[in-house]
């Protein structure tokens, strides 16, 4: 899912590549063999894409093209503000942390003020709030009374935990996630929903960190977090205890190691090049087809986090598909950069082997132990559902012998949920179709209640009754930016062959595609925020674009800086406006349906 074209050499202040020019004593060459070509000769495809702004791999230092340099801050904006020479350079060190950081504050303090509220167990939280309850205790999920949420909302959360074993067709990690919470603050609102708003937060530094890296950027790195802290929809996913939240955490963090992964591997592979006489590296076949790599620790922490992510939900499969063909790609750019002739075929032999042991069965290893609870629960009809399946049911067979009871319940099991998920097409009110998700055709209401006036916050002065609403929505202005985003990402990609923008293409298809071949099962629009990161470095990345190269021309740089600063404004006061939705706060009903802006929004 990503180019295999080379790292760009050097990025600009925006993060925008600077391709080295061709060295100059193959100029002369090219130019002479252009000048001797046949009249008749039809231009190569490379060339004739190049009206579409296709542009072939950079020169330079093979060093360089393999790690490409951070782009170094401007003081100026520092120096304006009267700070001393010391200080400045004391800013500029630590911007790379102290940028994300500040980002990540913001989106905390937001996420977890008034956390409790609405102080109800609304949409899903009805199950994966009680099963992460029943998990922490129990090790299985259990089936409560249909009165179960008033009691626990009535009593604090003290209730004695059903024995009865529930029939559920999610993985546990997910709710593990959010047993954590519970254990920490108490089985109510805020406890259950601490998790999903830690790992909400913590994926906005995360998302930071891995846009600096992946642009060269500081500012657009943060700029990518930010862009996420106003996203309506991962806010709201970020304060309900749900398990799409927890699966993008898990998918995001998978992304960074392999990026992390990476830039190492191509470390080496430059330390391994030695200069020439004067200085340069240049390509080596033999050392870029022979140079191993090394075990790859951060391979290793990608093919956990693949784990943790499938057992939250099983979508991550397609995630571990689409990651791992895009690092095998990564490698073979890497090698093709330092040299190689036949980069493929030393892939095949160098890197796929240890690449596919530390995702794979490192990924398949973390999703058995995740399911530890029910392994150890009785098989005598008391612990998990479908423990005895295998000493029931099960018994018989030419073969079982080979498997411990656990393993083939558990399968059998697996082969229940995977039944189930297949053929789920019972009607929702707010179910969508994956068509609609990039612009927000059908969001999906979690909570909604009308108080009269001077109950519940609403006014008194209200006239009629308020409404009070926590909507699953993205902030449109981002989301509909990010439709141009995907096009330029992919344009990026296709004919710049910025593996950049290859691999934002790559998560977005990853999280969203494989729902196309599931339109007529019960889906929503929330499982969208798996893929968000990826739209805000695809908007992020525009952004860059818009505001242009420090090259460009004072009137096109203030230009850009200013059509980039309205749209990442107005992306600001769109989350700002529809506030009331996200946080469940009551509203008049005129103020409700001024911010319906589509019908099929009600």
């Amino acid at each position: 899912m990503t180019s295999t074209a080379s790292s760009t050499d050097s990025t600009d202040s925006t993060g925008h590549r600077q391709q080295a020019p061709a060295p100059q004593d193959q100029a002369p060459q090219a130019q002479a063999s252009q000048d001797h070509a046949p009249q008749d000769q039809r231009p190569s495809w490379r060339q004739r894409l190049r009206r579409f702004g296709y542009a072939a791999e950079p020169g330079g230092d093979v060093r360089e093209r393999l790690v490409p340099p951070f782009a170094e801050p401007s003081p100026r904006l520092w120096e304006a503000l009267g700070m001393p020479p010391t200080a400045v350079e004391r800013v500029l060190r630590w911007s790379g942390w102290g940028g994300p950081l500040l980002v990540t504050l913001v989106a905390g303090v937001l996420r977890f003020w008034n956390l409790g509220s609405p102080k109800a167990v609304i949409f899903d939280e009805t199950y994966y709030a009680k099963d992460a309850w029943a998990l922490v205790h129990r090790g299985f999920e259990v089936n409560w009374d249909k009165n179960a949420n008033d009691l626990i909302l009535s009593s604090g959360g003290h209730v004695t935990v059903p024995a009865d074993a529930a029939y559920v067709v999610h993985p546990p990690v997910g709710k593990f996630v959010i047993g954590l919470g519970e254990l920490l603050f108490g089985f109510d609102p805020f406890g259950w929903r601490f998790m999903t708003a830690l790992l909400g937060t913590l994926s906005v530094l995360m998302l930071c960190r891995i846009g600096r890296r992946l642009f060269r950027s500081t500012f657009l790195g943060c700029l990518a977090g930010a862009l996420m802290a106003v996203d309506g929809l991962h806010f709201v996913m970020s304060r309900t205890s749900l398990l799409d939240g927890v699966l993008m955490f898990f998918v995001l963090a998978t992304f960074g190691c392999l990026l992390i992964d990476r830039d190492k591997a191509r470390e080496r592979l430059a330390a391994a090049l030695p200069p020439d006489a004067d200085g340069h590296h240049r390509p080596d076949a033999h050392l870029a087809e022979t140079t191993r790599l090394g075990l790859r620790p951060w391979r290793w922490a990608a093919g956990v986090m693949l784990g943790l992510a499938i057992g939250t939900k099983w979508n991550g499969l397609y995630i571990m598909v689409a990651f791992c063909l895009m690092a095998v790609l990564w490698d073979v750019s890497s090698r093709r950069v330092a040299g190689a002739r036949r980069p493929y075929r030393a892939v095949l032999r160098r890197d796929t082997g240890l690449a596919f042991l530390a995702t794979v069965p490192v990924a398949l290893v973390t999703y058995l132990v995740s399911w530890t609870g029910w392994i150890l629960s009785p098989d005598d009809g008391s612990g998990g559902y479908y423990r005895n399946w295998a000493a029931t049911d099960g018994k018989g067979g030419s073969w079982t012998w080979l498997f411990p009871d656990w393993l083939r319940s558990l399968w059998h099991y697996e082969h229940e949920v995977y039944e189930f998920h297949t053929h789920l097409t019972s009607p929702h009110t707010y179910q969508s179709n994956p068509w609609s998700w990039i612009v927000l055709g059908r969001p999906v209401s979690y909570f909604y209640e009308s108080p009269a006036p001077g109950v519940d916050g609403c006014p008194s002065d209200a006239g009629e009754k308020c409404a009070r609403e926590v909507l699953a929505i993205g902030t449109p202005v981002l989301w509909w930016a990010a439709c141009f985003a995907i096009a330029f990402v992919l344009w990026r990609w296709l004919f710049r062959r910025d593996w950049r923008a290859g691999a934002i293409a790559c998560g977005i298809a990853a999280g969203y595609l494989p729902w196309f071949l599931y339109q007529e099962r019960t889906i929503f629009l929330f499982y969208a925020v798996v893929f968000l990161p990826f739209l805000c470095l695809a908007v992020a990345m525009m952004t860059g674009a818009i505001v242009g190269r420090p090259g460009s021309s004072d009137t096109r740089r203030v230009v850009g800086a200013t059509a980039a600063g309205v749209l990442v404004l107005l992306i600001a006061w769109n989350f700002i406006y529809f506030w009331p939705l996200y946080t469940g706060q009551a509203i008049p009903i005129d103020s409700w349906r001024s911010r319906m802006w589509l019908d099929t929004w009600v």
